[in-house]
């Protein structure tokens, strides 16, 4: 069976003390599975840009309106299943963005977001360096050391392809 592709936009989320706002919950095609923490963001609609998919996920999943989006810093290739177990191609564009903070809200969550999604929160870089849970991107901690420390790549670093994570992990120049 043919994969179908999914175009998505991950949104790097940080607040003025350099946090990434992570979200906790199961993937679609196996909501049995352990819980996994991953990005904000979402599918890019049709005609729709990866800039515009980015805003528009950020106060839907959140409802933090003041977010300043910058570059796509990074690109990912996975292949995953929705749930009648069909083939997906997933491309994500991960993009940058920051926000003052403030309180979170789940008013814009869909119904499939909220039966999957359970928890949302700050992570400073120690815990996403320390933690024994599974987060995505792989590598997430060290790779965002450049993004917080303000170093963006010029065109965005090929973090995952579809054989998996590229390793070693690719660096701002």
């Amino acid at each position: 069976m043919t994969a179908r592709e999914r175009l998505t936009a991950r949104v790097l989320l940080l607040d003025p003390e350099g946090r990434i706002l992570l979200m906790r919950g199961r993937l679609p095609g196996d909501p049995e599975a352990p819980r996994v923490w991953f990005t904000v963001g979402g599918g890019i609609e049709p005609g729709e840009s990866a800039e515009a998919a980015a805003a528009r996920e950020i106060v839907e999943e959140t409802g933090l309106t003041d977010a300043r989006l910058g570059p796509v810093v990074w690109a990912g290739e996975s292949m995953l299943h929705d749930r009648e177990r069909r083939p997906l191609h997933f491309r994500e564009q991960f993009i940058v963005a920051w926000t003052g903070g403030g309180e979170l809200s789940r008013e814009g969550w869909q119904p499939l977001e909220r039966e999957l999604v359970d928890e949302v929160r700050w992570w400073t870089l120690a815990e996403l360096a320390e933690t024994r849970e599974t987060v995505y991107p792989e590598g997430l901690a060290e790779l965002l050391v450049d993004v917080i420390a303000g170093r963006l790549p010029p065109e965005p670093l090929v973090i995952r392809t579809p054989a998996g994570p590229v390793r070693p992990l690719p660096r701002a120049p």
